[in-house]
């Protein structure tokens, strides 16, 4: 509540960029303690830290220089001669040391080249530390399920990592998981994923989360009770083999042809009993 009033008396400082709506957007954004100033021009960034500092100075608080970070790009590219200042300190720029915000590292690339490869880097050391322990297959299998594949579905969600990484990465972990259950090499991925066969095992595909994930983000933003969110069309990469969109637009034609189909007999027991 506290910092909702200090957002309020600094909303008229600086004027937002407009959104793809026609409107104009409020340049600080926040979450808890967090704030964060989007301004399209350099002078409403210096005015808009100003107040922010004025009414933390009136409430007795200061910002920590430190533990912030600013970003100027012009003309798509990063300007490193432009620098911020708060409680008459200098912020440092993400060239010089990035920042994570809601979950996402950013740095001076402005790329999730660097977070692909390093989570291919985190699966291949997490499953090396999951086969070193002296624990039967099958628990090390249940260690992989539950703890390893979580961690690697956070930065595969957050990040615009391609389809192709997710593969690599799913291939690293069928080869452990043979190993461990004692199956042969050869075994296909459907025996172990599949959810329609008469044996299943209670475990899940990396790469069908992913996708799920993936499908479950674009379906929220689009369908968002929020007018401002559903107009801007969010931009989801994953590579040249597997597209969001296509999808979900196909999924979307099953749904329109099951319910022109409507209900049809499939057994002996009759239509309408189940």
């Amino acid at each position: 509540m506290a910092m909702e009033v200090i957002l309020k008396a600094a909303e008229g400082s600086a004027a937002g960029p407009a959104n793809l709506g026609g409107g104009c957007s409020i340049p600080p954004l926040a979450f808890m303690d967090d704030t964060t100033i989007i301004c399209s021009k350099e002078e409403e960034t210096r005015r808009m830290s100003a107040r922010l500092d004025t009414l933390m100075a009136w409430c007795r608080m200061k910002f920590k220089p430190k533990k912030s970070r600013s970003l100027s790009i012009r003309k798509g590219k990063i300007e490193e001669a432009v620098t911020f200042t708060v409680a008459e300190k200098q912020i440092p720029t993400v060239s010089q040391e990035p920042v994570k915000s809601f979950g996402r590292w950013y740095d001076s690339s402005m790329k999730d080249t660097r977070r692909g490869v390093e989570t291919v880097q985190f699966a291949s050391e997490g499953l090396l530390a999951i086969n070193k322990c002296g624990i039967q297959g099958k628990f090390k299998v249940w260690c992989l399920q539950f703890m390893l594949i979580p961690k690697l579905l956070c930065p595969l969600l957050v990040y615009d990592i391609c389809c192709s990484t997710v593969e690599s990465i799913e291939a690293k972990i069928n080869k452990y998981t043979r190993k461990w259950l004692g199956v042969p090499p050869g075994l296909s991925d459907v025996a172990m994923y599949c959810r329609k066969a008469k044996l299943k095992l209670p475990m899940k595909s990396i790469l069908e989360e992913y996708k799920c994930g993936k499908v479950r983000l674009v379906t929220m933003l689009e369908e968002s009770g929020d007018p401002v969110v559903k107009t801007v069309q969010p931009s989801i990469k994953t590579g040249r083999k597997w597209k969001v969109a296509e999808a979900i637009d196909e999924a979307k034609e099953c749904l329109r042809l099951k319910e022109v189909i409507g209900q049809t007999q499939t057994d002996r027991k009759g239509l309408g009993s189940s």
